[in-house]
């Protein structure tokens, strides 16, 4: 490996002085790029060129920008012979005790981007600061994933093959964005990017030329390109890494589709959904739908499962029901696109669920009176839901029903990230949430009481739970057998209530809410209980059909449904769902 330097310089005449003194040491070529300085700085640096014999000085007549004198001196570097270039920055940002570091790095990844992960102290910034958080976030976007840590640090080795025939390809831009941009692009072209942390200091007499409005004005641009750079790469990348269709009669399940749902783990990081908080706070849906599109996109094509998932259930509706008119072809990706998007609507209408942001006019609950009549007459009721359309929209049973109180169990736990934001947003949202992990004695005395008392339980029957190994029973759902949990039902005829089935589905702009009476008794002899049961299954399972029917796309579990639940791949106890994160598809 030969590997020089390149210090790109515009007017910064105090630091470079001390930056060429401390990398005298390496004994090593450095081109240092003079950017159209004032006269005093050209001087200096003339000065220090013949000081110091390994710096090669070259001069731009005019001041084109922080991009483009990197440009210059890489394709120099390249044009003498050097395979590798470490860039530096001028102003003494840089720690370079860490240069040695970099360099073993280099050696042993010589086709990989080396670059600086910034530690910073308090001397940056605060806008600084936040505005890198953006980029990160619009970095991994472009390339769909989250190889690239930080694309601003002006502190890196490149391999200068790549970077030449990039510059042969394609142009950069000149200035500030060029960091971002030129690492953006080698990765989509394939070369690895490797993150070594380094100190990162702002110098107090330290000048910076960063142009807050015209340089964030560019980045945005530039973002904006990237964005729709990587929309073009999609197709090509969804043939790359052969996302095809599973045939869903295949013998041989891949292993992630046999996972229970509790084992899945929550995707998306805390600081991720904290970001669309604050988009949903400050610029309400269309803001949220700008950043939530592109990260929609990114985990339809990296989460294989949950694709999988979804075209599974999709071709079994379309099976199921040839003439349905939500399907009309059989299914393709761009389905199974549509079918993340609608999950990521779900999930706008979830939060405004939770902060009451619903209006009274936007719910059409025609069977209200139903429930009404019961609760007047201080008659808990049970309502069986599912993960079908949204759940939290049970809430909307205390717009309607301003005294109603509602009891929703829920596993909280399998979404931490999520349920805490939600919870800053409304800190009020969990009032009527009652978390648990299994359908014990003490959650069904607890569940009595509320019935005594008036109040509606909810209760989702669609999903077995963690510990319901053995214990699930076996339904027709879609014209294959699937297996849904026992506990629900035997926890309803144990509360000897009213019970009710309930779905809430968006249907032409509005949410609709229906409310059906459960026709199979659950009490009675207990040597017919088996067959009571299997009866309130399969009743369950007809009104679940029903409904997913009518809105394929409202269907949120994105997992393999008919699996045998005995044989899923349930998490062990040292990877239970409060230690690790997990998620309901919810």
């Amino acid at each position: 490996m030969q590997l020089a330097f390149v210090i790109p310089n515009y007017n910064h005449i105090t630091a470079i002085s001390e930056t060429l003194a401390n990398l005298a040491i390496f004994k090593r070529d450095c081109y240092l790029v003079d950017d159209g300085s004032n006269d005093e700085t050209r001087y200096r640096l003339q000065q220090l060129a013949k000081q110091y014999e390994w710096v090669h000085l070259i001069h731009h007549p005019y001041n084109r920008g922080k991009g483009a004198a990197v440009i210059t001196g890489l394709r120099a570097a390249y044009r003498d012979g050097f395979t590798h270039a470490l860039q530096i920055d001028a102003d003494g940002q840089h720690d370079l005790a860490d240069i040695p570091t970099f360099i073993d790095t280099a050696i042993s990844a010589p086709e990989a981007v080396i670059s600086g992960q910034p530690q910073y102290d308090d001397s940056i910034p605060k806008g600084r600061l936040y505005g890198r958080y953006l980029t990160h976030f619009w970095v991994w976007v472009a390339t769909l994933s989250l190889d690239i840590k930080d694309a601003m640090c002006g502190f890196r080795i490149y391999p200068l093959h790549a970077t030449e025939s990039l510059f042969l390809a394609q142009s950069l831009g000149e200035r500030m964005d060029f960091d971002i941009e030129v690492l953006v692009k080698l990765h989509w072209q394939g070369v690895e990017i490797k993150h070594i942390p380094t100190r990162v200091i702002y110098p107090e007499a330290g000048t910076s030329h960063f142009q807050a409005f015209r340089d964030n004005l560019r980045i945005s641009a530039l973002h904006t390109r990237l964005f729709f750079g990587m929309l073009k790469r999609l197709p090509a990348r969804l043939q790359k890494t052969a996302l095809i269709t599973p045939n869903t009669t295949q013998t041989h399940p891949p292993k992630a589709m046999n996972k229970h749902w509790s084992s899945i783990g929550e995707r998306g990081s805390y600081w991720g959904i904290k970001l669309l908080a604050l988009s949903y706070r400050y610029g309400g849906h269309w803001l949220c739908r700008a950043i939530m599109y592109p990260v929609i996109i990114y985990f339809f094509i990296t989460g294989k499962a949950a694709r999988q998932a979804s075209m599974d259930f999709l071709q079994q509706v379309k099976s199921a029901d040839p003439n349905n008119n939500k399907l009309i072809h059989q299914p393709r990706l761009l389905d199974s696109l549509k079918h993340f998007f609608a999950f990521g609507h779900a999930a706008l209408d979830r939060i405004d669920a939770w902060c009451d942001r619903i209006p009274p006019e936007k719910i059409d609950f025609p069977e209200s009176d139903i429930l009404a009549q019961h609760m007047s007459n201080g008659q808990g009721v049970v309502l069986l839901v599912s993960h079908l359309g949204n759940l939290e929209l049970c809430r909307a049973i205390s717009v309607t029903h301003r005294n109603a109180k509602v009891n929703v169990m829920v596993m909280t736990q399998h979404a931490e990230n999520f349920n805490n934001i939600l919870k800053q947003l409304n800190p009020n949202s969990a009032l009527n949430l009652i978390q648990v992990t299994e359908l014990g004695p003490s959650t069904s005395i607890l569940l009595q009481e509320k019935i005594e008392a008036g109040e509606l339980v909810v209760i989702a029957g669609d999903r077995t739970s963690l510990g319901s190994e053995g214990r699930a029973i076996s339904a027709s759902f879609m014209n294959k057998p699937a297996p849904f949990p026992l506990g629900p039902f035997v926890l309803a005829g144990l509360l000897d209530c009213p019970i009710f089935s309930m779905f809430c589905l968006k249907e032409q702009g509005q949410y609709r809410v229906h409310i059906t009476p459960f026709n199979t008794p659950l009490k009675g002899p207990r040597k017919e209980r088996a067959v009571r049961l299997q009866q309130a299954v399969n009743e369950y399972s007809q009104l679940l059909e029903s409904h997913a029917k009518r809105e394929p796309l409202q269907w949120f579990n994105f997992y393999d449904f008919w699996r045998n639940d005995n044989k899923t791949q349930r998490c062990s106890p040292s990877e239970s769902p409060v230690n690790e994160h997990r998620t309901s598809s919810k």
